[in-house]
């Protein structure tokens, strides 16, 4: 299992010892930073064969500070996005698209949603 540190720490919860019985390995991943969240989108861009310029430069530096150094996030928003613009039936990613993945509720803050 890789985890983020609150999960590891809910799996210790009685509630969810069945699950935490399943988990046969697991490893701690630790935030990395902003050019290392940068590199790991265009290595995933090329694995694709699509161009780097796929996201313009705003939306990537959008996508490094939102994911907050969490790769299995910056992999979602970057997912989401593709699928925003496909749905504007552009080739680029810009802050249109991220932005409009940012306001749906699953990636928001608890803080920031509406009472």
């Amino acid at each position: 299992m890789v985890a983020q540190p609150e999960l590891l720490s809910r799996l210790t919860l009685t509630v969810n010892e069945d699950i935490q019985n399943r988990v046969t390995y697991s490893v701690l991943m630790h935030k990395v930073a902003p050019d290392s969240v940068a590199d790991f989108i265009r290595a995933e861009l090329d694995k694709v064969a699509l161009a780097h310029s796929t996201f313009t430069e705003d939306a990537l530096s959008l996508i490094v500070r939102s994911s907050e150094g969490i790769l299995r996030r910056a992999r979602n928003l970057c997912l989401s996005a593709l699928l925003e613009a496909v749905r504007d039936r552009t080739k680029t990613v810009d802050l249109k698209q991220i932005n409009r993945v940012l306001l749906q509720p699953h990636w928001r803050k608890e803080v920031d949603l509406p009472q």
